[in-house]
């Protein structure tokens, strides 16, 4: 079920307020908090977004939680192609008819993948090269973060997110807003903010404002004998207890406060540093250390078993 306009392709192809009221009343839709969704009515700012993610006309774009389509029209007029992943059954099922009816030249360049986007492990057509999405607040970070773990060949990546989530994702070593997102966005990527988007371009309107993060993979991924797991497992610690040293944070890690300083000193980090404090890198060098040490013990009790 489609909006009874019938554009051709160009700029009347895109939504605006009417457009998507109209839309969410033909389908029964009422925007709901649990999957915090807040559909974008203007179509400047759908515009404005394609043009900050710096999308070129051989990019295969991902999107998540297209929502009526608002950004989707938006990206498949710059794109090669667009596969977006909806879990909203009602919503998945009409966004194809809404790009057939205001953008059919373009509706072979679109694909709809009807999932939760934490679960999906591979998409249709060739390999993502971007991923720009206005991501519901409450999931946010988990799904940008799987989806650059998933889908290496994602470059560049644009998500509009909520204002502090925002600060958190682009925050600096020493910042108060630094932490678990903030180090493990930057494990792959090079973080930065790119805008803000004010309350009234949304339906409905959200009680905070919003924020743009640009992401751009980084050419070289942090060189460490660690693996990711052993890394995050680390930044876990050290801001589970964000207050405390690393020393008293990564007890339970380590095993016993000694050995996390022990690990700590290896590292060349001081015991008294906290996580805020920490790029990844850095944490990359604890985790590493923390498995020598997890070594030499293993090899010392082995050696006191053959005694």
């Amino acid at each position: 079920m489609t909006s009874t306009t019938n554009p051709a392709d160009g700029a009347d192809a895109l939504l605006g307020p009417a457009d998507i009221r109209e839309l969410a009343a033909a389908l029964g839709v009422r925007p709901t908090k649990q999957r915090g969704q807040n559909f974008v009515i203007d179509a400047n700012t759908v515009r404005r977004i394609v043009r900050t993610a710096e999308v070129r006309p051989d990019d295969v774009v991902v999107e998540v939680g297209p929502g009526l389509g608002s950004l989707t029209l938006a990206l498949l007029e710059a794109a090669d192609r667009v596969t977006a992943v909806e879990i909203d059954e009602v919503l998945a099922a009409a966004l194809p008819a809404t790009i057939e009816a205001r953008m059919p030249a373009r509706a072979d360049r679109f694909a709809l993948v009807h999932s939760d986007a934490m679960v999906v492990r591979e998409l249709p057509g060739p390999a993502p090269t971007a991923l720009v999405a206005n991501l519901p607040y409450n999931v946010a970070v988990p799904v940008l973060l799987h989806m650059l773990d998933r889908f290496p060949t994602i470059e560049r990546t644009l998500v509009m997110v909520q204002a502090e989530v925002a600060d958190r994702l682009a925050a600096r070593p020493g910042n108060k807003v630094y932490g678990v997102p903030s180090v493990k966005a930057n494990w792959y990527a090079d973080v930065k903010r790119a805008g803000s988007i004010g309350r009234n371009v949304f339906w409905p309107a959200p009680n905070v404002d919003s924020g743009l993060v640009s992401l751009v993979r980084r050419e070289k991924p942090v060189e460490t004998t660690a693996t990711k797991a052993q890394v995050f497992a680390v930044v876990d610690a050290a801001f589970a207890q964000r207050r405390k040293t690393l020393r008293a944070a990564l007890a339970g890690w380590a095993g016993s406060a000694a050995a996390a300083e022990r690990a700590l000193v290896a590292a060349g980090i001081s015991p008294q540093a906290r996580g805020e404090a920490l790029t990844v890198e850095e944490f990359a060098r604890i985790a590493e250390a923390g498995q020598a040490e997890a070594g030499q013990d293993e090899a010392a009790q082995d050696a006191e078993a053959g005694q």
